[in-house]
C-alpha cells in the first residue's frame, strides 16, 4: 500500500490544524494516513509513504500527521514503525524527524 503525499494529497503541505488552512497535517492524517494505516494493519501490509516532490514540510504538519496518528489510535500503534516505510530522497532528514515523532508518542502511551 502506498501514499505519495505530493500526488495523492498536495505538493504544498500546510500547518498543523485544519483551522489554520488548507492541507494541514490534521487533514492529511484524517483523510489519508489514518485510513491507509488501518487498512495496512488489517491486511498485514507495509504502508510506503513517499515524501518527495513537495515544497517543504513544516515540523507542525509532520508532527500532527504522524505523531497525531499514534495519539489517535486506540490500538495497533506499537507496530507503527514496522508498518510505515518512509521514502525521502529530497530531504532524508525528514525520515528521522517523523520516526522521532512516532517514537515519542508511542513512549507516552506506555
Amino acid at each position: 500500500m502506498n501514499i505519495n503525499i505530493c500526488k495523492d494529497y498536495t505538493d504544498t503541505p500546510g500547518g498543523r490544524y485544519i483551522s489554520q488552512g488548507e492541507f494541514s497535517g490534521e487533514d492529511f492524517r484524517n483523510k489519508l494516513l489514518m485510513p491507509k494505516y488501518i487498512e495496512a494493519v488489517k491486511n498485514g501490509e507495509k504502508l510506503k509513504i513517499d515524501l518527495d516532490g513537495g515544497y517543504g514540510y513544516g515540523s507542525s504538519f509532520l508532527e500532527e500527521a504522524f505523531g497525531g496518528l499514534i495519539r489517535e489510535l486506540k490500538d495497533n500503534y506499537k507496530q507503527a514503525l514496522e508498518i510505515i516505510e518512509l521514502k525521502s530522497d529530497d530531504e532524508p532528514s525528514l525520515i528521522d524527524d517523523i520516526t522521532q515523532y512516532i517514537k515519542e508518542e508511542i513512549k507516552k502511551k506506555k
